[in-house]
């Protein structure tokens, strides 16, 4: 039985979504795609995931979409590419936008070379861990090509129009410490992967609910109308007053630092 091309794994509420072409330095063909898109959405279902943490096989997080193979097959192309309506996402977005829609934190650990579809798919993330050595490159321009799987929407969030139009025009590759002193990356580590779960463990100590409610409010009203804001803020409040997980948070506050919270509350 041949290796999958995206491991799951789940471990004390964290779960570990690998990118598993090592030998490809994890280039994405169809069925890459085909699994991380239902990753995402087993993660959505199981309410016991407390964050998730994406990183890729061999050294290397992702060396960007394996051209050869998608395009041997013209089917798979209209696959990937496919959606009912202009403003939908299709396969290669849902990659990136999916974990954005996820109620837990994602937090990328990114290694080796990053390029292309592999960018994209890291934009996706909520936090990027890099080695200071790591290779990151918004390279579709290399190809005659848009960047076409989200990422943009992450990145007119987390830089300046001239550095994303700067970036993805001459699809310069960048350092680890060059992306962090754009913000393309989040903070750097001689071991991402280590920071990475030390981060998720850290996390683990907040209600899941809260967690949820604040990753649901920053994305949905980051560049959102003011009312849209307040409105939002103000129902997740609620939500949160009337469960259970608020109340476990005020026990670990005044009385007992170990009480254990509860699943994360249906519905974010």
């Amino acid at each position: 039985m041949s290796e999958p091309c995206v491991r799951v794994t789940i471990d004390e509420g964290i779960a570990y979504v690998q990118l598993n072409r090592p030998d490809k330095k994890n280039a994405i063909n169809y069925l890459m795609f085909k699994q991380l898109d239902r990753a995402i959405q087993q993660i959505r279902r199981d309410r016991r995931v407390r964050a998730v943490i994406l990183c890729g096989a061999g050294g290397h997080f992702s060396s960007g979409l394996d051209v050869k193979s998608v395009m041997s097959s013209p089917l798979q192309a209209v696959k990937l590419l496919f959606k009912w309506l202009p403003g939908n996402a299709n396969l290669a977005q849902r990659v990136s936008l999916g974990w954005q829609r996820l109620p837990v934190p994602v937090i990328a650990v990114l290694d080796g070379c990053c390029f292309g579809g592999g960018m994209q798919i890291a934009l996706g993330a909520d936090i990027r861990i890099a080695s200071a050595n790591s290779q990151l490159s918004i390279m579709e321009a290399k190809w005659g090509l848009v960047p076409d799987m989200a990422g943009l929407v992450a990145l007119r969030q987390i830089m300046p129009k001239d550095q994303a139009l700067l970036l993805s025009m001459t699809a310069k590759v960048l350092s680890g410490s060059q992306a962090l002193s754009l913000g393309l990356v989040t903070q750097l580590s001689d071991n991402p992967l280590l920071a990475a779960q030390q981060l998720a463990s850290e996390l683990g100590h907040t209600s899941p609910d809260a967690l949820a409610a604040i990753k649901l409010s920053i994305n949905a009203s980051w560049s959102a109308r003011l009312r849209s804001l307040l409105s939002r803020e103000s129902l997740s409040q609620i939500k949160l007053l009337l469960g259970y997980n608020r109340k476990i948070a005020a026990v670990r506050q005044l009385k007992d630092p170990n009480a254990a919270y509860k699943d994360r509350q249906a519905g974010w």
